[in-house]
């Protein structure tokens, strides 16, 4: 299993979310690239990249620290927020981005979709963020209606190699991942599945590991001083 850390930016700072509401953003590191060397020596692969800024308005301000990320931290950058269209592929994709992440336009465009995997293939996946089942969009602002688990198999049969699955109402909130949910969207997919959400400790990527997640981005725990990376990404390729 994949161990990805994350760095979320907004503002061109590097933050975290709790519950995915806006007004709890709070700074957690002052150099996003500093903290990307630090996950480059724990012996990380892969940096969940997160434009809060786009996700919410589709406005992305922090595309200039994502090139730096790609560029300098030798490491694989997983990039989502506000990737609406393949001009926006284009550019996030000349950004050194290895891996672009689709969220709410591929529940307003499944066409989209389609033309993004066939353009790029492996190097694209859909974020499928989910409260109560149902997708939300907008930066987790909108309630789309959707069956999440409907919405990730139609992902799949669209040709996307990668979904991760979000639980909003862990997100940020170090109660642990929704191990039920991944086990249940496991028996579904056949596709890549990444977890996000709630992971507080060792014991937690452990469990999603049995769950059947192929990988697992940890953010707060990180920050907060619960997750050694280290120790994660040994337990993880264990």
């Amino acid at each position: 299993m994949v161990i990805l850390p994350s760095i979320d930016l907004k503002d061109c700072k590097c933050v975290r979310l709790y519950k995915g509401d806006f007004k709890t953003v709070h700074e957690v590191a002052e150099d996003p690239l500093q903290v990307a060397e630090e996950f480059a020596r724990a012996g990380a692969r892969i940096i969940h990249t997160v434009d809060l800024d786009g996700a919410l308005n589709g406005r992305r301000k922090n595309a200039h620290i994502i090139r730096q990320l790609a560029e300098m931290s030798g490491l694989r950058l997983e990039m989502g927020g506000g990737i609406r269209s393949m001009k926006d592929l284009e550019e996030v994709s000349a950004l050194g981005v290895w891996r672009m992440v689709i969220g709410s336009a591929a529940v307003t465009n499944r066409d989209f979709v389609a033309d993004a995997v066939k353009k790029y293939g492996e190097g694209i996946a859909v974020g499928i963020d989910a409260r109560d089942g149902r997708v939300r969009t907008h930066g987790w602002t909108v309630d789309s209606g959707l069956d999440a688990f409907e919405f990730a198999r139609e992902m799949e049969q669209l040709g996307v190699k990668t979904i991760i699955y979000t639980d909003i109402e862990t997100d940020g909130t170090l109660s642990g991942p929704p191990i039920d949910n991944i086990k249940k969207l496991r028996a579904q997919l056949g596709c890549q599945l990444i977890a996000s959400g709630g992971v507080a400790c060792l014991e937690d990527i452990a469990e999603l590991k049995n769950a059947g997640a192929d990988g697992v981005i940890i953010g707060k725990a990180y920050y907060a001083g619960r997750i050694d990376i280290k120790k994660a990404i040994e337990l993880g390729e264990s």
